[in-house]
């Protein structure tokens, strides 16, 4: 009878190559969000990949990137500090994109460690077939991947040779999260992070990530019905009047969306209090963004079940 195999594997890659969408469609189900615009994961998302014979954490890192602020700093951090006490490290490249110095850099990042680097080629639905062989030849004389598996995260193709070849890179190992459970990330989180995703994808003119959502308030105030109070944060007048829309219509959309969602993910109705306040700088200062969850101490490491740290 074959051994249970069980362990970690990194995502990494420059900003909007398709990691959230790789992680959501390797575990089934939503639990990061996704936008068009870039440098849109902040923190480490764990997601849960469980089957009869191995069980799989993803970490889903924020793309890296050239920090501008404390909040980009943060971010990049978080990313790098995911190459350490994982099995695996999953690159992530976008095919329709140049190789750079972005791609240098994160190649120079992987030299330092010792753990196996699959290249995962994602989009090649875009990408015509003839082209394909010629991008793997020339990335493969970079760098000494451990595996190259072309995949597609928005169609499915090829996700499940990559679980398969994933899972023989895994040491035997516990269950170390029950069935059933596809993220460690508590509710609050999620639903902060689904309202945050609504703001970015909703409003004509661009929002800039100067967008962070605080879940406030979680009361059940029935049997049925759940009160969420969220606050948005942004840090001009003029990008509140932008989330607040004319009529407070564009503010009454992102409530709308979010409350959909977040009564699928609670199993119960909930009213949605969304309030947008205005927080100068946030993204510049260490304290701010501690208090909106943005925590050092807290994602710069992972988690310590079963001895894994």
């Amino acid at each position: 009878m074959a051994e249970y195999r069980s362990g970690f594997a990194a995502l990494i890659g420059r900003p909007n190559v398709g990691k959230s969408t790789l992680l959501n469609n390797l575990i089934g189900q939503k639990i990061a969000i996704m936008s068009d615009k870039p440098q849109t994961t902040r923190t480490k998302i764990q997601g849960v990949y469980t089957d009869a014979d191995a069980q799989i954490v993803f970490m889903d890192t924020p793309g890296i990137h050239k920090p501008k602020h404390k909040l980009g700093e943060y971010m990049v951090q978080v990313a790098r500090n995911s190459l350490s006490g994982v099995d695996v490290i999953l690159y992530v490249f976008d095919v329709t994109q140049e190789f750079g110095a972005g791609e240098e850099f994160i190649l120079q990042l992987l030299h330092e460690v010792s753990t196996p680097v699959f290249l995962i080629l994602n989009k090649i639905d875009l990408l015509p077939k003839v082209n394909l062989l010629p991008l793997i030849q020339d990335l493969s004389l970079r760098f000494s991947f451990s595996e190259i598996i072309p995949v597609s995260a928005v169609t499915g193709e090829n996700l499940d040779h990559l679980v398969r070849v994933l899972k023989s890179y895994l040491p035997e190992g516990p269950q170390y999260y029950p069935e059933g459970m596809v993220t460690d990330q508590p509710e609050r989180f999620v639903m902060a992070e689904i309202i945050r995703e609504k703001v970015l994808q909703l409003p004509r003119e661009e929002i800039p990530h100067a967008v962070a959502v605080q879940i406030q308030e979680l009361i059940q105030r029935s049997e049925d019905t759940v009160y969420v109070g969220a606050v948005i944060y942004v840090e001009r007048d003029s990008q509140k009047g932008i989330v607040i829309g004319k009529g407070g219509q564009m503010l009454k959309e992102i409530g709308q969306r979010s409350r959909l969602e977040i009564e699928h993910l609670l199993g119960s109705k909930i009213f949605l209090d969304l309030r947008v306040k205005v927080k100068p700088g946030w993204r510049r200062r260490e304290g701010d963004l501690r208090a909106l969850g943005y925590d050092a101490r807290k994602d710069y490491s992972l988690i310590d079940i079963g001895g894994k740290s």
